[in-house]
């Protein structure tokens, strides 16, 4: 299963594949190790466009009780931050790096009402710089949970990472587990919950979107 997202770009990839197999079948004045190589990138391309905007279903265990990962990747930080767009305090942040073989699909990490969702325009640093999260491209989603938390994600734009989509619509009721957008290339999500909420997950560790149970209320 692919997503949506990846519509125009699947079509390139088959056009560019399709052209390369033709020139290198069709034209006969090309040597064999020349028409091999064009099939070969064309094949390459195809199918590094077909990975990056796969989807793969994943089943989200319902719980009140967690926060799960909205994406697939590796946890890179995990600290108490000063958060100045929304909350105007401290919360315990989890940040959490795509690579460009990850799945790009952002989910909610609880579930409830989206009382915030906002995009904003900036720069393209790398994802892992320490002010990314507040100077690159970006968009900040915050849902209310039935518990009276809440709970905020922010999707942030890489260094190659140039279109952030975002579903999240404030006011509407969303499910813990379902896509709430979608980040084309290598990025990152951070994750901030509040101060005292125990964590599931260590550094370096490996996470998937949906399914790893990041903390727990």
């Amino acid at each position: 299963m692919f997503h949506k997202e990846g519509t125009v770009s699947i079509i390139i990839g088959l056009i560019v594949s399709g052209v390369l197999t033709v020139i290198a079948t069709q034209i006969d004045i090309l040597p064999n190790w020349l028409s091999y190589i064009l099939i070969i990138l064309g094949l390459v391309f195809l199918i590094i466009i077909l990975q990056f905007f796969r989807n793969p279903n994943r089943l989200t265990t319902l719980d009140d009780a967690t926060i799960v990962s909205p994406v697939d990747g590796k946890v890179v930080v995990i600290e108490k931050v000063q958060e100045n767009e929304y909350f105007k305090g401290e919360r315990l942040m989890i940040s959490v790096f795509m690579s460009p073989i990850n799945v790009h699909v952002t989910r909610y990490p609880v579930g409830g009402k989206v009382s915030y969702s906002k995009y904003h325009p900036g720069k393209y640093l790398v994802a892992w710089h320490p002010k990314a999260s507040e100077e690159n491209e970006r968009t900040t989603v915050v849902v209310d949970h039935k518990n009276g938390q809440q709970v905020m994600h922010r999707q942030i734009a890489g260094a190659l990472a140039k279109r952030i989509v975002n579903y999240a619509v404030q006011n509407d009721d969303v499910a813990q587990g379902n896509e709430s957008g979608f980040i084309k290339f290598g990025s990152r999500v951070d994750i901030y919950l509040p101060v005292d909420t125990p964590v599931n997950v260590a550094l370096n560790q490996k996470v998937k979107g949906g399914v790893t149970v990041l903390a727990q209320f």
